[in-house]
């Protein structure tokens, strides 16, 4: 498998496992599509032609033109610097390193992360949130983040894999949505009564199961053990953190309980105001599960070895 078959079928999976709905993502691409169509030739020769068949605009090919053969990739949670200099020592020291991996995004993909944001409305109003409400409140949300990340330096790693010549790959949002749907189909099916139940239904996975052994594991963020679960919202993808003042809506709709990856004070604290409870599953262990589960996908029957880093620990699933 080459670097673009590689990524190519890692978005499609994020696709096919996106929590909104395949329909709603193809209705989506149609109207890049056509906004792209209707600009003019300098415009066109500007923009970003990824993003007429990839979705998720954090994740991409960030060095490499995807012709590139992969045997052996070393794949990470976050991906700087000093990760590319590691390739290229291991690769020194005899390791065959085709390909770096990173879950959270780099260079180009990192500066258009708020982007892929504007998927939560969709999310939002398959949990009952009036789609008016959550389009215009992710809106100013998406807005503050982009204002966030414009005076960042964005390139460092990018450039390290560039002057190293180290393929350089990012899957942000697809591996976020394996995580999203994993844990939405569980607690559906199995209905955990009581916040305990769910951290309990959480510590059966083994990304978190190992998590909690060395202290950050899944925790009762608001509420306590004997509160009722009730309708869970599992909300672990578009970006990052979507708008606070969403939490009044998710509560009238009927979501009791969220959760989530990690979550700002300022958030937890509207999340009090509007009576929700929220579990934390963890960060990091989430990433993990969520890139296992789309690596799974991505290399089945490829034999392409994986070389875990930077707080990623390969878990497998396959048969």
């Amino acid at each position: 498998m080459n670097l673009r078959e590689l990524y190519q079928k890692a978005f499609e999976t994020g696709i096919a496992h996106d929590p909104r709905g395949r329909d709603a993502v193809q209705k989506e691409l149609r109207r890049v599509e056509k906004g792209y169509q209707e600009l003019k030739k300098d415009e066109q020769d500007l923009f970003d032609t990824e993003s007429l068949q990839n979705p998720y605009s954090d994740s991409r090919i960030l060095h490499g033109n995807g012709d590139e053969e992969v045997q052996r990739a070393l794949v990470g949670i976050d991906i700087e610097s000093a990760e590319i200099l590691l390739a290229d020592r291991l690769r020194e020291r005899g390791e065959k390193i085709d390909l770096v991996i990173a879950h959270h995004p780099e260079g180009m993909a990192f500066a258009n992360l708020p982007a892929v944001m504007y998927m939560q409305s969709d999310i939002l109003s398959r949990f009952g949130v009036p789609i008016n409400i959550a389009e215009d409140l992710m809106e100013g949300r998406a807005k503050e983040i982009e204002r966030r990340l414009m005076p960042l330096n964005h390139t460092r790693a990018v450039d390290a894999a560039r002057l190293l010549n180290v393929p350089f790959l990012c899957l942000h949002t697809p591996a976020d949505n394996m995580v999203v749907t994993f844990l939405q189909k569980m607690f559906d099916e199995h209905a955990p009564y009581a916040l305990s139940d769910v951290v309990d239904l959480l510590n059966t996975v083994p990304e978190y199961r190992e998590a909690q052994r060395t202290g950050s594991g899944p925790r009762i963020l608001q509420g306590s053990k004997t509160r009722r679960a009730g309708r869970i919202f599992v909300d672990m993808t578009g970006g990052t953190e979507g708008s606070k003042d969403i939490f009044k809506s998710l509560s009238t709709s009927g979501v009791n309980t969220i959760v989530g990856m990690h979550i700002s004070e300022e958030h937890r604290k509207e999340a009090e105001k509007n009576h929700l409870n929220v579990v934390i599953a963890g960060h990091i262990s989430s990433d993990n599960l969520g890139m296992n589960l789309l690596l799974d996908e991505v290399i089945r029957g490829t034999g392409i070895q994986l070389l875990a880093c930077s707080g990623f620990s390969r878990t497998s699933r396959l048969q």
